[in-house]
């Protein structure tokens, strides 16, 4: 299957933070979370990835492409949704809407309008009276009205309330029933990548931690709780982070095949969330 983004020893320095090497690649046909903390490099890596910020060293290619050979055509096959508003304030969403859809030459304005209706969106109010979550609402009308092959999200669920939200990945997985066309979206809300989500890429500190499937993941890591007597017992080797509860103790680790039985029949195992690895992992080890 074709990659339809693959990034090479991206580097990117910005201030006081820095992306450092990150490589993944990513097949068409699926939907790919970014996860991470706050300040890990999310956003930035979105930007390099559309070319908002010139990476410093490394290649990123879309549709087996560069920017520099050639940006237009990249950006005319992608629906971006930023974790900003970018569109005119002043203006209502209709105008926004005349003045932005001109530039793609797939856009198709039955597609915008059924998502206007879809989303009870007021077409002659300007965009600076809307609530966040109806910005985000519009903005994804707009990313979806031009068939693209690939929509990029920075964020989309942010500010956005539960039943929307669950209305919004539900779109998203239909979208990819077209095995041409992918997602990929940043989000710190990792329950929303445990429902669609095929591949995970965890960053933290300006560094992928990992670039897998969603169910490769799931099967490498386990969530071990006990009581505090044996917490001492857990592999090093295979403890990625831990605390104590009060109760006893949790630990996530990678693998259980070389904990000796006679301990793991005295622990309870789990299958943890992302949200439960990405916690122990930043977190570290303090039993």
């Amino acid at each position: 299957m074709e990659n339809i983004i693959e990034l090479k020893n991206v580097s990117k320095k910005i201030k006081d933070f820095q992306l450092k090497n990150i490589s993944f690649e990513f097949k068409k046909g699926y939907i790919m979370g970014l996860i991470g903390p706050n300040g890990a490099g999310k956003s930035t890596l979105i930007r390099c990835l559309m070319d908002l910020v010139r990476v410093d060293d490394g290649e990123v290619n879309i549709f087996g492409m560069t920017h520099m050979e050639n940006t237009i055509e990249i950006k005319q096959r992608i629906g971006f949704v930023y974790d900003e508003s970018h569109f005119y304030d002043d203006l209502s969403l209709e105008k926004n809407k005349k003045i932005i859809a001109p530039f793609y030459r797939n856009w198709d304005d039955s597609t915008f309008y059924s998502y206007i209706k879809k989303f009870n969106l007021p077409l002659k109010k300007k965009i600076k009276t809307l609530s966040k979550g109806m910005k985000m609402k519009f903005a994804i009308a707009m990313a979806l009205s031009h068939n693209p092959d690939l929509i990029i999200l920075d964020e989309p669920t942010a500010g956005l309330d539960p039943v929307f939200r669950r209305e919004m990945l539900d779109i998203l997985q239909d979208i990819i029933q077209d095995e041409n066309k992918s997602v990929f979206f940043s989000t710190h809300i990792t329950t929303d990548l445990d429902q669609v989500a095929d591949y995970i890429t965890f960053i933290n500190n300006g560094e992928i931690v990992f670039s897998k499937e969603k169910d490769i993941i799931f099967e490498e890591y386990f969530l071990l709780k006990g009581p505090d007597s044996l917490a001492v017992d857990v592999p090093k080797v295979n403890l990625i982070g831990g605390r104590k509860t009060g109760v006893g103790f949790e630990a996530l680790v990678d693998g259980i095949d070389n904990i000796e039985q006679q301990l793991l029949n005295q622990l309870h195992i789990e299958t943890p969330s992302l949200e439960t690895i990405m916690y122990y992992t930043i977190r570290g080890n303090s039993l």
